[in-house]
């Protein structure tokens, strides 16, 4: 294994447990990403990242140099109109993800509510509220029936030709005028992204404004659609997170335990898993093989929703998946779909751990399959924990980090928030408004996304820590929030630690971090809806885009993220990325990092340190603290019974008190 960038420091992006690890003669054996980036001794196509070599026909490829008569496409194609498909594309890729992934949780749902799954509803009052959004009547019901006939209504969204996504009435009212204006509210889900994919063929849609028009459409059908319907039914089948502490690291792994890492993205594994495991049948099997029980852990973003839900801890994000199964301690490690790397089966070679694949949809040479079967999901689970637990007595030469336990707290979901602010019989966004307008939270920034190799300084916590430090609560989710975790953002203390004078008298008057873990990559929905309530709550302007927010991915490495990227541009919030493939043309680049926001009133930004990216986060936040006249921190006022009065007699519906704090 190649020795890192950075790992001569704890400030290395994989954590203190992964340097005790790569220090271990076991680990040295393995080769990872990082051998691989290594070898490859090139850099980047230049006309790749640029987003300027076209393959979507068989005349090419061609490689596109924006201005030059000779180094157009075959066709005619300009640098700006193939900067555009390919964009576009990674848009209509990355919804089409969360799509796949959606529809799975939306069909896991109504089996749920049929009887069919170990699983039941919990969020009763979540279940009602989003009933009452379809059109669902509850009253006199059995919450099953209401599930079922929510469950296909929201399927139904799916393919739907006409009309708009039923969502979108979430929004406020002036984000909702500006996405019918523009053109771009989404018809159906799946329809979006199949006219995505169509217009970008060959000799369809060759105007770059038109082909970034359907892009915004098609992540406003994974933002308010496809990513926004699985987080919200996932809450009321497993319920809805609240804060509890856990742990993020290597060292969750136990020595006595068969140890089962799950690794991707779908809920409905994991939970079913977790159920598993406390099985009489399960737990006296893995006794005879001489253990004391399993051990389950998380990875990725499935390791994020059944960490917020349930408190099982994390073994590692993205870019750790290898790491955890050089420690020769995993006896199985149980994917189903996204972000797993191939490699995962070469690291286990001539290890006693398996690869378990489980969805049909996504197999590894070298993997053993055992294909998770929703209708019989406790039995499939039990399947794959038994031919764990026969790994057992296999395991050799292994090595787990000792000590460098990280606890973190995790489960804010937009109703924690809400009832964390209020309690639970004034449960408001007031006090977090309030807390912006008199200046002790500056704004809100979202760090959200992936990790990857290139970068091996620990990018997420520069910017959150430079956010922070300068008043501005920070949102996270995804590995960005595993990343937080690992430097110790996710715990209450961190506030006096890292947090300017006013967020840290916030954090700890409410007892919260100033960095708050929200749940896994399909889970920024939950963000729209915070900034969504955000501005019904008054006092921040009328729309999104009048919000003191902002919001990075900075190691985006998945097609996911500019999707995400792109839904919270449309919806009006802007996002700062290191990098886009949009250099190429300059018109494209011209147009998405600064005329989009004259469509929708946001736009994106490119930036490549960590710290300059920061400040230009918190630039964004002053320009709107700026149009909105709370740009200097107020005063405090000790006011009398008879300023009480008057100001009781002139309150509106939705006003709330700007002096003082909360």
């Amino acid at each position: 294994m190649a020795k890192m960038k950075g790992c001569e420091s704890c400030n290395d992006i994989t954590g203190a447990s992964t340097l005790d690890l790569l220090n271990q003669d076991l680990a040295k054996q393995v080769r990872t990403a990082y051998d691989r980036l290594e070898d490859r001794g090139m850099s980047a196509c230049l006309f790749g990242s640029g987003g300027t070599c076209c393959r979507i026909c068989n005349m090419g490829p061609c490689q596109i140099i924006d201005g030059v008569e000779s180094m157009i496409g075959v066709c005619g194609a300009t640098a700006s109109t193939v900067a555009a498909r390919n964009f576009a594309r990674i848009v209509a890729a990355g919804t089409a993800a969360h799509t796949d992934h959606a529809r799975e949780m939306v069909r896991g749902f109504i089996a749920t509510a049929k009887g069919e799954t170990p699983h039941e509803i919990k969020d009763v009052d979540k279940l009602h509220r989003m009933a009452r959004l379809f059109g669902v009547e509850t009253e006199g019901r059995d919450k099953n029936e209401i599930a079922l006939e929510l469950g296909e209504k929201a399927l139904a969204e799916f393919g739907q030709q006409e009309g708009t996504l039923t969502m979108l009435k979430r929004a406020p009212e002036k984000q909702q005028e500006i996405w019918k204006r523009e053109g771009v509210e989404p018809r159906g889900i799946d329809r979006e992204v199949v006219e995505m994919m169509h217009r970008t063929h060959m000799g369809v849609d060759q105007e770059y404004k038109n082909i970034l028009k359907q892009a915004a459409r098609t992540s406003l059908a994974d933002g308010w659609g496809a990513s926004m319907l699985s987080t919200e039914l996932t809450d009321i089948m497993f319920g809805t997170p609240v804060p509890k502490r856990a742990i993020v690291d290597l060292g969750v792994l136990r020595e006595d335990m068969v140890n089962v890492t799950v690794h991707g993205h779908e809920p409905l594994l994991a939970e079913s898993l977790c159920l598993a495991v406390e099985d009489e049948e399960i737990r006296a099997l893995a006794k005879k093989a001489g253990a004391k029980g399993v051990n389950l852990a998380g990875v990725c973003c499935t390791g994020n929703e059944i960490l917020m839900r349930r408190g099982v801890p994390v073994a590692g994000s993205f870019i750790q998946q290898e790491m955890v199964l050089a420690t020769g301690a995993v006896e199985a490690m149980v994917v189903d779909v996204q972000c797993i790397m191939q490699s995962v089966a070469e690291v286990v070679k001539g290890k006693h751990t398996d690869i378990i694949t489980t969805n049909y949809r996504a197999k590894i040479p070298g993997a053993v399959h055992i294909q998770f079967e929703e209708d019989d999901a406790y039995n499939s689970a039990k399947e794959i924990l038994k031919h764990a637990i026969a790994n057992f007595k296999k395991r050799g030469e292994h090595y787990i980090p000792k000590d460098k336990k990280l606890d973190v707290v995790v489960g804010f979901s937009h109703e924690t928030i809400n009832y964390m602010l209020g309690g639970r019989f004034r449960a408001s966004y007031r006090p977090l408004n309030d807390n912006i307008i008199n200046g002790r939270i500056r704004g809100v920034a979202a760090i959200v996304g992936c990790e990857h190799y290139k970068y091996a300084d620990d990018v997420h916590f520069t910017i959150a820590r430079e956010l922070i430090r300068n008043n501005v609560l920070v949102l996270a989710t995804g590995c960005a929030a595993q990343a937080l975790g690992r430097r110790g953002l996710l715990r209450p203390e961190a506030a006096a630690e890292y947090a300017g004078e006013g967020l840290a008298e916030v954090c700890e008057t409410v007892g919260m971090p100033p960095a708050l873990h929200v749940g896994s990559c399909v889970d920024n929905s939950r963000l729209l809806i915070a900034l969504t309530e955000m501005v019904r709550e008054g006092g921040l302007g009328d729309d999104i885009s009048q919000l003191p927010a902002v919001g990075t991915a900075p190691l985006w490495m998945s097609e996911k993220a500019v999707a995400i990227g792109q839904y919270f541009v449309t919806s009006g919030a802007h996002v700062i990325f290191q990098n886009l493939p949009i250099t190429g043309s300059k018109d494209l680049s011209k147009f998405i990092l600064e005329g989009m926001k004259e469509l929708y009133g946001a736009c994106w930004g490119v930036e490549e340190d960590p710290v300059k990216l920061a400040q230009k986060m918190i630039a964004a936040i002053d320009e709107k603290r700026e149009a909105l006249g709370i740009n200097k921190k107020q005063e405090r006022i000790l006011m009398d019974m008879q300023m009480r009065r008057e100001l009781e007699g002139k309150a509106l519906p939705g006003a709330g008190c700007t002096q003082g704090g909360h």
